[in-house]
């Protein structure tokens, strides 16, 4: 009895089986693992026609137009520091003061000797316009008249000497207040007033930096220099360069490229370059390193994807296109220049969506569910 139960209860599973195979035939023809398979969601963006740039990078060091050392001239007690640390001075501003009055009293030591030796001029001079007078009516010698003609022409040579050490000691008075000899930051202080200071030490009395404009010194490779050199030609030197930092994620500064060096360095194979940038926020610092951007090239009505649509394997590089049914399909690119964010590609045409997440899961003909972009 319990036999007949179970046979009975097993043929009616097989009917029911058979009849919803019946009625749903095409799940009976998909494989269970299709049947369980759902769509893959995933973020899309559309590719698009426009511009994009083509750098030169090199590594560059943060070098000022000018740093100036400046030293005393002659020895000294300095008396006061002018200027405060870290400051911004002008070109003519007084640095420090070193104690003037040893110098005072050589300059007038020297007036005082030139105004002797003027009188002493004086005299000759009248002596030799007497002699002068005399010979015409023979009272005189004319060896008399030559010995005084050669002292009057002594006189006015020691006048010269004399002139030049009052000049010596203006000099070294100026010198008692040394003036920046340009603009720009001044350091750390280096000399403390009481010091003595003295022309032959090795310690300055500030040290000067000009922040504005700055420039940076950076290095390109042998084979992107052609192509410089004819950029140059063509804009009449007038290249943007971006000072980037370590991370090339941040712009510091913008500029210009001014000059290449005149010989290419045989051990790197590189040629350095400059770019001035006016640093009117000082945001460079001098000696600090930074990327430099070089921009060569803007190309204009080229394909763009987002960087993150594209997708390499072993042979080929290419982007998933979705489909209007919804499933995804490879298609194959060539690369050209790629930026922080886009890529130019060919083989997509504008408007077209790619996927930019969720890839790790799609292949040809997956079925998918867009969830961002488009």
């Amino acid at each position: 009895m319990r036999r007949s139960i179970v046979i009975v209860t097993a043929l009616a599973l097989v009917a029911g089986v058979w009849l919803w195979m019946r009625a749903h035939p095409a799940a009976a023809k998909t494989p269970p693992n299709q049947q369980r398979a759902q769509a893959v969601p995933v973020s899309v963006a559309s590719a698009t026609a426009g511009t994009i740039n083509v750098y030169f990078t090199g590594l560059g060091s943060v070098t000022p137009l000018a740093t100036i050392t400046v030293k005393t001239r002659i020895d000294g007690e300095l008396e006061s520091v002018a200027y405060h640390e870290g400051q911004n001075i002008t070109k003519g501003d007084t640095l420090v003061q070193i104690d003037p009055r040893p110098y005072q009293v050589q300059l007038e030591q020297a007036e005082g000797q030139l105004a002797k030796d003027q009188s002493a001029l004086e005299n000759a001079r009248t002596d030799l316009l007497r002699y002068q007078m005399l010979i015409q009516k023979n009272a005189v010698a004319q060896q008399v008249l030559n010995t005084q003609q050669s002292t009057v022409a002594q006189a006015e040579g020691v006048i010269k000497t004399d002139q030049a050490a009052v000049d010596s000691a203006k000099l070294n008075l100026a010198y008692c207040r040394p003036t920046a000899p340009i603009t720009g930051r001044v350091g750390l202080r280096l000399v403390d007033p009481g010091n003595l200071v003295s022309a032959a030490a090795a310690t300055p009395l500030a040290i000067i930096t000009e922040l504005q404009p700055m420039s940076v010194i950076f290095a390109l490779p042998e084979q992107q220099v052609q192509t410089v050199i004819e950029r140059m030609a063509d804009t009449k030197g007038h290249l943007r360069v971006d000072a980037m930092d370590r991370e090339m994620t941040k712009t510091i500064a913008t500029g210009s490229l001014t000059t290449l060096d005149n010989q290419l360095d045989p051990t790197t194979g590189t040629l350095r370059l400059r770019a001035i940038f006016p640093n009117t926020d000082e945001k460079l610092l001098p000696n600090e390193f930074v990327n430099a951007r070089l921009l060569v090239e803007t190309k204009a009505n080229v394909t763009l994807v987002p960087n993150a649509a594209v997708q390499r394997n072993g042979s080929a590089t290419f982007v998933y296109v979705v489909n209007p049914d919804s499933t995804v399909s490879t298609r194959n690119i060539q690369l050209g220049t790629v930026d922080a964010q886009h890529s130019e590609v060919s083989g997509v045409k504008p408007g077209e969506p790619v996927v930019t997440q969720g890839v790790d899961k799609l292949q040809n003909g997956v079925p998918v569910r867009i969830t961002a972009g488009q």
